[in-house]
């Protein structure tokens, strides 16, 4: 098998962070379930089943549902990402059910950010 190369690399990086842009793609929002051992223990996959299902029910065919592992910070747990395209990213925290309905009503739908549930507003990294 042939070594990846350092160009290898950045090419494969470059063609990934493509695909993640929403800008690019054909979704307006991302919902990212934050799903380590820690978030799954505090019940995040209750909460992925739910936005599942109001995506299902709402029949909204530009948000991407998907997760990710540990966020760090697992006493805050569950956790989600919520990224509305030309918005800075928000992390929420303590996600029941209940805040993930007004999460998804109001910011996923509504483009409005749950100031009392959210952690953070922006990225802790930048795109290069």
């Amino acid at each position: 098998m042939p070594k990846i190369s350092i160009e290898d690399l950045k090419r494969i990086k470059e063609e990934q962070i493509g695909k993640m842009v929403l800008r690019g793609g054909r979704y307006r929002a991302k919902v990212t379930v934050h799903m380590g051992t820690c978030g799954i223990a505090a019940g995040a996959r209750d909460v992925m089943t739910l936005f599942r299902e109001l995506i299902a029910e709402k029949e909204m065919q530009d948000v991407i549902l998907t997760n990710s592992g540990c966020a760090g910070l697992c006493a805050k747990e569950p956790m989600i990402t919520v990224e509305v395209i030309d918005s800075a990213p928000v992390k929420y925290v303590l996600v029941d059910r209940e805040k993930a309905k007004k999460i998804f009503e109001e910011h996923v739908i509504g483009g409005h950010v749950v100031e009392d549930y959210a952690l953070a507003i922006g990225s802790e990294t930048m795109a290069v």
